[in-house]
């Protein structure tokens, strides 16, 4: 957990070394000690730019990110799959180990759980209708109702559950995020995939990015707080993060490009998925057009599914 100037000295060289571009995906300092490390990182990419590599970075606009309990425990008792993994934590003398190294630091791992505290790890959805009650809650109160610590705990869940168990860690600082949205080759991704809240509603809690992360660019830290312009928003929503993966034909609005168009209002567009009641879709989007199709008219979708599928830079004489 203590290196994030080392691994991104380490992106750095393989660029260098492979004669590569390479993008950090999902910028952040990570973990209260890592915080202040922040304007180092940037003082490193800004210097390799300058030496002339391609470095580039996308973030989520939230504080906390969103993985498995399975980041609270070290990766040698997960070695051989989930139910080697089970198999360990059920013997007690693995399981005493792992209890010791999940409550202190490591350098040769990184543990979200000493990072985010048990009061600072939200249990997200549950495969066992049994543990259902639980999404939503903090692994500390979660503690509290079994009357167990939390390390325990998240062990028991796992083995319970039958999976990682899906979990949001708070990890991460606002005045990072507002200091990142600044840097000029920082574009922005959600890291979740899209989804319909009438399906997953009932499968338990979620990272509210899936719903709102790119709506709150604009609402938030563009019109509310004023931290970017609308126009570096829009170009970092768009033709950035197209022109960093490569993607032909899009993220601009030119002749003989496919046209993918979002009309939204700016006064009004307001993301509304929070940590605690997180299947809310935004408002204030009117209209999308999807290769030229119109997929939403008036905030409402019209049936049409014209998305294609898009194929990598390796498929260079293709058009896409």
């Amino acid at each position: 957990m203590q290196r994030l100037l080392e691994s991104v000295d380490e992106l750095i060289t393989i660029a260098r070394e492979a004669g590569v571009a390479a993008e950090i995906y999902h910028l952040k300092a990570g973990g209260k000690s890592n915080w202040p490390k922040m304007d180092a990182v940037y003082a490193r990419i800004e210097a390799a730019r300058k030496e002339g590599l391609n470095i580039t970075a996308d973030m989520y606009t939230y504080p906390a990110g969103s993985t498995g309990l399975d980041a609270s425990m070290p990766p040698w008792v997960q070695e051989g799959g989930y139910e080697a993994w089970v198999n360990r934590l059920r013997d007690p003398d693995i399981r005493a180990r792992v209890l010791e190294e999940m409550r202190r630091d490591a350098d040769d791992w990184e543990n979200l759980f000493h990072a985010a505290g048990p009061d600072g790890i939200l249990l997200a959805y549950f495969q066992n209708p049994e543990l259902k009650r639980y999404s939503g809650k903090t692994l500390a109160e979660v503690a509290a109702l079994r009357e167990t610590t939390a390390a325990d705990a998240a062990i028991d869940l796992v083995i319970e559950d039958g999976t990682r168990v899906q979990t949001i860690y708070f990890l991460m600082s606002e005045d990072n995020i507002r200091k990142q949205l600044a840097y000029s080759w920082l574009s922005f991704g959600s890291d979740a995939s899209a989804v319909d809240p009438d399906v997953v509603r009932g499968l338990g809690s979620i990272h509210p990015r899936t719903y709102g992360n790119f709506v709150r660019v604009i609402g938030k830290y563009v019109r509310d707080e004023k931290v970017l312009s609308m126009a570096d928003a829009i170009r970092k929503l768009t033709s950035l993060p197209m022109t960093n993966l490569k993607v032909p034909l899009r993220g601009f609005l030119k002749p003989g490009y496919y046209a993918d168009v979002v009309v939204f209002d700016p006064v009004a567009v307001t993301d509304h998925a929070t940590f605690e009641d997180p299947h809310q879709l935004a408002t204030g989007v009117n209209h999308v057009f999807v290769n030229g199709r119109h997929v939403l008219r008036n905030g409402e979708h019209t049936g049409t599914m014209p998305g294609r599928f898009i194929k990598g830079p390796g498929y260079k004489n293709e058009r896409r």
